[in-house]
């Protein structure tokens, strides 16, 4: 994976960012470190990633005046998706090709949050983000060997780099400990625009793949750090 490191640095810079801001806009933010389960939804995203698991990081900053009810929110995540195969056959000879693609994604997103900063135990949220996705595909042809099954033929395509626009939509619940310590827990629907994807050795269409996310995580308010 040829993950690109200044998007790392700009992860790193823009948390270091919300930590820096968000002890001083209120009081009940809070700094929080999550598990991702990330599944492929529809033909786009399915054809090429199977479910897989990755990590995040992410900062709420309730807004002073109406910090019970809304916030702003900002973080980042990463999926190594799983190996995934694609069963293709030539039209001309009919030689039985199997594409393989590794995909690598990150995601570094802000947005607003409704819900989940007041005092209670049980704080439901809602959300939308808008993010910069960085899609990786390491792409390559596999031609089973019928004489030796055990040694195939295998010829490395391409690896393609981009990075796109996207949001999601997220619906969760926090459990609040003290208003010190939560725990959180949610869905998202995730979405990404035009990212090009290779389709066999020659032709290359865009597709506009699309996943679900389960997360878990726990959050630590800014009154600790």
């Amino acid at each position: 994976m040829n993950f690109p490191k200044r998007l790392v640095r700009v992860g790193c810079f823009s948390i270091l960012f919300c930590l820096l801001v968000g002890g001083s806009a209120a009081g009940s933010g809070k700094l929080g470190i999550f598990v991702i389960r990330m599944a492929p939804y529809g033909q786009d995203a399915e054809t090429y990633t199977v479910p897989s698991w990755g990590v995040g990081v992410h900062a709420v900053f309730p807004l002073p005046i109406v910090s019970k009810i809304f916030a702003v929110t900002g973080g980042f995540e990463f999926v190594e998706f799983l190996h995934k195969t694609l069963d293709l056959t030539d039209n001309v000879t009919g030689l039985k090709v199997e594409q393989t693609t590794d995909q690598g994604y990150a995601r570094l997103f802000a947005g607003a949050q409704v819900g989940g900063h007041g005092n209670g135990f049980l704080r439901p949220h809602a959300g939308v983000n808008l993010a910069l996705i960085y899609h990786n595909f390491s792409i390559a042809n596999v031609v089973p060997n019928d004489a030796d099954p055990d040694n195939p033929i295998s010829q490395y395509l391409t690896n393609i780099e981009r990075v796109v626009f996207g949001y999601d939509l997220a619906i969760g619940l926090d459990l609040n400990f003290s208003n010190t310590v939560a725990l959180d827990g949610g869905i998202k629907y995730v979405k990404s625009f035009s990212v090009p994807q290779q389709l066999g050795p020659l032709d290359a269409v865009k597709i506009y793949p699309q996943y679900f996310q389960i997360y878990f995580g726990v959050g630590i308010s800014f009154d600790l750090l």
